[in-house]
């Protein structure tokens, strides 16, 4: 239910957009027709994004070696936000380079495991959830190419690298030992989809991404269960955002 509404309303918006952009272009014509020849320009980005762990089973698992508790292991879709700021340098007609150089974004993944054996004492149950919320800073670098405007509207699509460093990292906590421990530091490749509306006075940027985590991610403690079982964790994030130019 909360999937579709979040669908409607996300289509209510696209269609009031650019109901707005058709009036706007009668009554006024080409909105900010200099936009884009600019050398630099700036904005302001807010997002929703989905996140979850993409991992492999550690071999002892696979084997059922020192496994007498725990049956499945699966990783859990999670729903967080985005803020970040744009720096946009226009490198040709339809070549630009977009820079976040502050960039927070608010993340929740967790891993439920199927149990056989578990301790209701340590908030254990036939299902048992363990959550890894980050808090990253990120700095993604993206290469944009963008079609001709047809009137006041383009389409683009991007494609580039991305650093994050988590500032709730968990590593080296000593009293996380019932937790998956996760790394600070990552890297990432990153591609995307969008689409600039030009109004009077700002550009408004809806924009589609897909982040696959390259690093190996987990602390891995081969003397606690609910890591040991699992070998290497990458990241992966699809976020729907916005920006005003």
């Amino acid at each position: 239910m909360q999937h579709l509404l979040r669908r409607k309303i996300t289509y209510i918006i696209i269609a009031f957009l650019y109901c707005q952009t058709g009036n706007a272009q009668l009554r006024d014509g080409i909105n900010l027709p200099d936009h884009d020849s600019k050398l630099y320009h700036f904005g302001i980005n807010l997002g929703l994004n989905q996140s979850h762990f993409s991992f492999t089973h550690h071999s002892q698992f696979l084997n059922g070696a020192v496994n007498d508790s725990i049956a499945a292991i699966e990783s859990m879709n999670n729903t967080g936000i985005n803020l970040a700021w744009l720096v946009n340098l226009n490198l040709s007609e339809h070549w630009d380079l977009r820079a976040y150089p502050l960039n927070l974004t608010f993340t929740e993944k967790a891993f439920e495991y199927r149990m056989y054996k578990y301790d209701p004492f340590l908030n254990e149950g036939p299902l048992t959830i363990k959550k890894v919320q980050g808090i990253t800073l990120s700095f993604p670098l993206l290469l944009k190419f963008s079609s001709d405007r047809i009137g006041n509207m383009k389409v683009f699509t991007t494609g580039g690298g991305r650093i994050d460093y988590d500032l709730a990292s968990n590593a080296n906590k000593k009293n996380a030992e019932e937790l998956i421990k996760t790394k600070a530091l990552d890297y990432s490749i990153e591609a995307g989809i969008g689409f600039h509306i030009y109004f009077p006075y700002f550009v408004m940027t809806p924009e589609l991404r897909v982040n696959w985590g390259l690093a190996n991610l987990h602390q891995r403690n081969p003397n606690l269960r609910f890591s040991s079982n699992v070998d290497q964790i990458n990241s992966r994030m699809i976020s729907l955002s916005l920006t005003v130019e």
